[in-house]
């Protein structure tokens, strides 16, 4: 079986689910569903490094979810989509979606709000749906159209890991580069799945 070196947390997550709706979906919800304690994975792999620099007006939209890390707010969910709305106060507005079991199953929609943490590169967010509670959602990669194509989300931890793209399918070839750069990262390029999502006409 194909393995690849990655970082195994230090810490241990404690689940807040009791006050969580019951569906969460995407890389935005990494707040409500986990409080890190503070000791973490930088034991084990180094920093994890960011975009140089974010235009946060152009990575505005909606993005298709193309693969994931197997987590458990987001069993079962396809057709996974969020989008992004630039608010007047600067901060980011939030809609998770997922299609539950199906393409044409229940409709599941979560909204929250995320801030940049880091105005240098705009690259590291924190992102609250249930306030005082905020988890980390660091853009680690994005691609050069205009309105970026395709990008790769995660967190320190490298427990979490999104590979977003502006279509709902992603031409396959540009998949398999973008893969081939996730262990460099510190990721485990063998541990995402692939989201299903609507086939183009």
């Amino acid at each position: 079986m194909a393995s690849e070196n990655t970082c195994t947390p230090a810490f241990q997550f404690q689940s807040i689910t009791s006050r969580s709706p019951p569906y969460l979906t995407g890389p935005l919800v990494i707040a409500l569903m986990t409080t890190p304690l503070l000791i973490g994975c930088q034991a084990f792999n180094p920093p994890l490094g960011v975009e140089n620099k974010v235009d946060v007006s152009r990575y505005m939209g909606r993005w298709y979810e193309i693969a994931r890390y197997p987590n458990s707010f987001e069993a079962g969910c396809v057709g996974v989509t969020a989008d992004y709305e630039l608010l007047d106060d600067g901060r980011v507005g939030v809609t998770n979606t997922c299609r539950q079991g199906s393409l044409n199953g229940k409709l599941d929609i979560i909204e929250g709000v995320a801030r940049v943490t880091d105005e240098r590169t705009n690259a590291r967010l924190a992102v609250s749906f249930f306030w005082p509670f905020e988890g980390d959602y660091w853009i680690l990669e994005l691609g050069d159209e205009e309105d970026y194509g395709y990008a790769v989300v995660g967190e320190p931890s490298r427990k979490f890991l999104w590979i977003l793209s502006r279509n709902p399918q992603m031409d396959e070839e540009l998949y398999e580069d973008v893969l081939s750069r996730l262990r460099s990262k510190g990721y485990n390029r063998f541990l995402l799945e692939r989201t299903r999502q609507r086939v183009e006409e």
